[in-house]
């Protein structure tokens, strides 16, 4: 990143023992957002009041997620959230949501993901046709806000990391479907070392 090192606090501390544990070691993202652990914090508890109750599945999340850090380029994300799609469907279905031709995905797949990359690339284009295919695959009216809130939560997040030059973690990538892998081709490179 092209920030110094944040100076250690408690919260940061915690975030950093939470990334051990649950993956092996502490995120690159995780280490620029110490300068603000307060509000990386603030910013997953928004999502998750964002996300409870609103009858999203854990797949409609992941798609708006990984389409929409596709379409922002967003190497670390797209990475982060094409496994994650990838581990509830397939890698190829994951490949194509992050930057291929979605034609022939399922209909709400393909909706979420052309909601998604309309709203990160050009949020001035969308048309009340385009909100009514999203009321056509089931979303309600109430979900269509969500998942736009969902999909500009993830545009600031990836802003940020990419701004300030955090690069995807080698295990990150190293996790990775061969077929994300190959889908991401833009953005930050892969960090050379391994993250502790």
């Amino acid at each position: 990143m092209f920030l110094d090192e944040p100076p250690p606090s408690d919260l940061s501390a915690q975030l950093y023992q939470e990334d051990r544990d649950s993956g092996g070691y502490v995120d690159n993202l995780t280490r620029l957002w110490s300068w603000r652990p307060d509000a990386m914090v603030a910013f997953y508890d928004a999502r998750a009041v964002l996300l409870d109750g609103s009858g999203l599945s854990p797949v409609d999340v992941a798609v708006i997620n990984t389409a929409t850090a596709g379409a922002r380029t967003d190497s670390y994300c797209a990475l982060a959230w094409g496994t994650k799609l990838a581990d509830q469907t397939d890698a190829e279905t994951s490949a194509r949501v992050l930057s291929g031709p979605v034609d022939d995905l399922d209909e709400r797949t393909a909706a979420l993901t052309r909601w998604a990359r309309s709203v990160a690339v050009d949020p001035n284009s969308t048309t009340p046709a385009d909100v009514d295919r999203l009321r056509s695959v089931g979303l309600t009216d109430r979900q269509i806000f969500e998942v736009t809130m969902l999909a500009a939560w993830r545009l600031a997040f990836s802003t940020v990391n990419d701004a300030l030059g955090a690069r995807p973690d080698a295990q990150l990538a190293q996790r990775a479907p061969a077929e994300v892998r190959s889908a991401v081709s833009y953005g930050r490179a892969v960090a050379e070392e391994a993250s502790t």
